[in-house]
């Protein structure tokens, strides 16, 4: 586990450090995931309309963590995110993610 950590970071310190720049939360579930549940504060943008609403996200002018139920399409968001130049990171499932904050 230390040779990950070493390769790829600690996840929940580079989420530290990306809240400390003002990270915004953008939870890509859908409406109907998150309107069961969600972190205080989190922006709503499905995975489905992500690319959509990438000017909007640059907007912002902050990093981003992204969530979701599971990690997979939180994952998918950040990778998107990262391709436009976004700093992102797969925050993972939200109420995992949740207690890291």
């Amino acid at each position: 586990m230390g040779l990950l950590s070493f390769l790829f970071g600690n996840k929940k310190d580079k989420i530290k450090e990306l809240q400390s720049k003002g990270a915004i939360i953008i939870d890509v579930r859908t409406k109907g995931e998150y309107s069961q549940g969600g972190i205080p504060g989190s922006k709503n943008i499905p995975l489905q309309v992500i690319t959509s609403r990438i000017n909007e996200i640059k907007k912002f002018n902050k990093p981003v963590i992204t969530c979701c139920a599971s990690g997979m399409r939180s994952g998918s968001a950040a990778s998107i995110l990262k391709a436009q130049g976004i700093e992102a990171i797969n925050g993972g499932g939200w109420l995992s993610l949740s207690k890291k904050l």
